[in-house]
């Protein structure tokens, strides 16, 4: 497997002397690209009614869930980043810790596959899961990862997403009560001008 994995992420993984528009956009998708989901997720909440703040609660749980088990997996299985080994090119800096899965990854597919398994919110999840593509891709370009770590990555947000969405009647309610509780509290000035919905 490891002979594989190394095979592919030399494939993939960015020359000695990359083109200037192809760092960049990778650069674009590997490192800034992330910060979409948390600001889609405030937007949504911000913006939406109890339904949509509902996907936000579900997908922020998956999140979370998901990065909790990546930092497991890491712990209790730490594998050595390709630039660790000595393997193909590094374009950005980065710690040497665990690479296996991808936090990054982990992080966005959760969020995506726990909108794809919500209803009404199958076509948002779909799109998101799909940018994951060029994400997964950069990471392994600009020489963070391989391409295992992804796959392990979306393993763990499908799992992720999965168990967020099924126990979701037992915590959603609760849930929606308290964080709807502290969003009046924190707003409620933008609330009573009608800037925000309550």
């Amino acid at each position: 497997m490891d002979t594989i994995n190394h095979a592919l992420f030399l494939e993939l993984n960015a020359s000695a002397a990359p083109g200037a528009f192809m760092l960049a956009l990778a650069i674009f998708f590997a490192v800034r690209l992330v910060y979409a989901v948390p600001l889609l997720i405030a937007f949504f909440w911000l913006r939406g009614g109890p339904s949509a703040r509902k996907a936000m609660l579900v997908a922020s749980v998956a999140a979370l869930s998901g990065l909790l088990v990546s930092y497991l997996i890491g712990k209790a299985w730490p594998q050595p980043r390709p630039f660790v080994i000595g393997l193909g090119h590094l374009w950005i800096p980065h710690a040497a810790n665990a690479t296996f899965p991808s936090n990054h990854l982990t992080f966005w597919w959760s969020v995506a596959l726990a909108w794809l398994l919500w209803p009404g919110w199958r076509a948002a999840g779909a799109a998101l899961a799909v940018l994951g593509l060029p994400v997964a891709w950069a990471r392994v370009y600009l020489g963070v990862h391989f391409p295992l770590d992804m796959a392990g990555a979306f393993v763990v947000a499908l799992c992720s997403a999965w168990l967020a969405s099924a126990a979701a009647r037992w915590y959603l309610e609760p849930l929606l009560r308290l964080t709807s509780a502290l969003h009046r509290r924190l707003f409620w000035p933008l609330i009573a001008r009608g800037w925000l919905r309550e």
